[in-house]
């Protein structure tokens, strides 16, 4: 069911930041910091697959998803909503119910026996589909997603996610380059805003974050493990 009324952009990227943050699937730690699959660190981290244990905030953010998509996009601009394995996979079956869609996903390989097919579920040549995944850092891992989805002769020239790092200036271009639109409720921003609204962590840690988030590759190169 479609909800009939929204908040604003501003006000549901504060909502969602403070969901994230109740949950605790935001994690800050200057002094330990964390190490991202490239294998540089990160004073920041966030966990949006938690999302799915919680009910009534996973409810709200599809909500708020389906409405940004349609308000940016258009009220009649897909046909079929694709989920990215595996993260993207529960976020995009609740859209597509909201949207009375059908639903697929894109596996990151194919499977390697069978069909070895990249696109389960039914989609078809002609199709416009949204590509629905949790975040994005620097928007690469959607394109082999993009690029499967093509493959079947359907359209992909939109992306869904929850949160967008919105630290890394090359993200869009790249998302651009490759024909795609990028959507999302939050970012690190909107996520710091909140948390020193709420005194989430010691402004230590939340300036040293901020300072992360100016220059994200000056800070991992001063932090690099040896």
């Amino acid at each position: 069911m479609l909800p009939t009324s929204y908040p604003t952009k501003e006000e549901i990227a504060r909502l969602t930041a403070r969901m994230l943050l109740e949950i605790k699937a935001v994690n800050f730690n200057t002094k330990e910091p964390f190490i991202l699959a490239s294998g540089l660190p990160s004073p920041s981290y966030i966990d949006c697959r938690k999302l799915i244990s919680y009910p009534r905030i996973r409810s709200t953010l599809m909500d708020f998803m389906t409405v940004t998509v349609m308000r940016n996009a258009g009220f009649e601009a897909f046909d079929n909503i694709a989920g990215g394995e595996t993260a993207g996979i529960p976020f995009s079956a609740l859209v597509a119910e909201r949207m009375a869609l059908p639903m697929t996903y894109v596996r990151k390989k194919p499977k390697g026996y069978g069909r070895n097919a990249r696109i389960e579920g039914d989609m078809s040549e002609g199709q416009r589909v949204l590509l629905v995944e949790d975040l994005t850092t620097d928007g690469g891992s959607k394109l082999s997603f993009v690029d499967a989805i093509r493959e079947t002769g359907a359209t992909c020239g939109h992306t869904a996610v929850i949160f967008y790092y919105d630290i890394f200036p090359e993200t869009t271009k790249t998302l651009g380059d490759h024909g795609v639109e990028l959507h999302y409720l939050c970012t690190w921003w909107d996520v710091l805003a909140e948390a020193r609204a709420q005194h989430a962590f010691d402004a230590e840690t939340l300036n040293e974050v901020e300072k992360f988030l100016n220059d994200p590759r000056a800070w991992q190169e001063a932090n690099k493990q040896d």
